[in-house]
C-alpha cells in the first residue's frame, strides 16, 4: 500500500467520501464546527462507515499545515493511470491531454486539475522538478479532481512531448504572441495542450517542441490570464469542438 496522505478542506474530503469512501481511514473535524457543512460531512461519513473524530481546531490545522477549514482526513492515495500507456490504450475518443510547463503555485495546479476534470481531459502531465507537486494544498484546491484525473510527472518534459508527437498527438502550446487563436486550431484530433508557468509562459525548449502555438484572443485591457483560467478556456474550446463535432480548417495546422 502506498504511503497514506493527509487531505483537507470540505470539497476535497466530501468528494473522496462520495467517490472513494474505502480509501478514507479517519476524518478529524474541528469540534467547534457546528455549521451545515460540518453536519453534512458528519452524515456522509456515517453513511460511508468512515470513522470521524471531533478534536481541537489547532490539531486539525497542524495536520493540514495551513488553512484546513477545520477538517482533515487520513487517506490512502487513489490509484489512477500511472503512465501514458495506461491513459491512452483504452480511450474511446481522441486523446485530450493537458501539459503544464513548470506550474509552481499549488493553488493554480489544483485549479488546472479542476478544469481538466470539468472538460474531460484524460490526463495532466507535468515535470517532476521545478513545479508544484500534488500535495495537500493542490489536492484541496482541486476539490476532488485530483482523485479523478491522472496526474503524471515526467523527468524530461521535452522528451515527453516528442513521445506524444510520435503517438500522433498534435502538441499545441499556448502563447500570448502567437498569430493563430485557439479557435483556429482543430482540437477534435488527438491533442496535447501545453500551458506555461505563471508569468514566464512556456520555456524555450518546450516551445520548440510544440507543433504550433496559439493564443487566447483578448478583447479588454488585460493582456494575459492566470494559467488556471487560460487552462479552462483552452480545454473548454477543445470540448466545445468535440461536442459539436467540429473540424476546424486551420491554416495553423502543420
Amino acid at each position: 500500500m502506498s504511503q497514506r496522505q493527509i487531505i483537507h478542506g470540505f470539497h476535497a474530503i466530501t468528494a473522496r467520501l462520495r467517490h472513494h469512501p474505502d480509501s478514507v481511514q479517519v476524518i478529524y473535524l474541528d469540534q467547534n464546527r457546528r455549521d451545515k457543512r460540518a453536519r453534512d460531512l458528519i452524515r456522509l461519513a456515517e453513511s460511508a462507515g468512515v470513522r470521524l473524530v471531533l478534536t481541537e481546531g489547532a490539531r486539525v490545522e497542524e495536520m493540514a499545515r495551513g488553512k484546513s477549514q477545520g477538517v482533515a482526513a487520513l487517506a490512502d492515495p487513489i490509484v489512477l493511470a500511472r503512465d501514458l500507456d495506461e491513459v491512452l490504450d483504452d480511450l474511446s475518443e481522441p486523446p485530450l491531454l493537458l501539459v503544464l510547463d513548470g506550474i509552481t503555485d499549488p493553488h493554480n495546479l489544483g485549479a488546472c486539475l479542476r478544469s481538466a476534470d470539468a472538460f474531460g481531459a484524460h490526463a495532466v502531465l507535468a515535470p517532476k522538478d521545478r513545479a508544484a507537486g500534488l500535495g495537500a494544498v493542490a489536492i484541496k484546491a482541486a476539490s476532488g479532481a485530483a482523485d479523478a484525473v491522472p496526474y503524471l510527472t515526467v523527468t524530461n518534459l521535452a522528451r515527453s512531448l516528442r513521445e506524444l508527437k510520435a503517438r500522433e498527438l498534435l502538441v499545441v502550446g499556448a502563447d500570448d504572441e502567437a498569430q493563430a487563436t485557439i479557435m483556429d486550431v482543430d482540437l477534435t484530433v488527438p491533442v496535447a495542450l501545453v500551458l506555461g508557468a505563471e508569468g514566464a509562459g512556456l520555456r524555450r525548449l518546450t516551445r520548440e517542441h510544440c507543433d504550433l502555438l496559439a493564443r487566447i484572443p483578448m478583447y479588454g485591457q488585460v493582456e494575459s490570464l492566470n494559467v488556471s483560467v487560460a487552462t479552462g478556456v483552452c480545454l473548454y474550446e477543445a470540448r466545445r469542438q468535440r461536442v459539436a463535432g467540429l473540424a476546424v480548417p486551420s491554416a495553423a495546422r502543420p
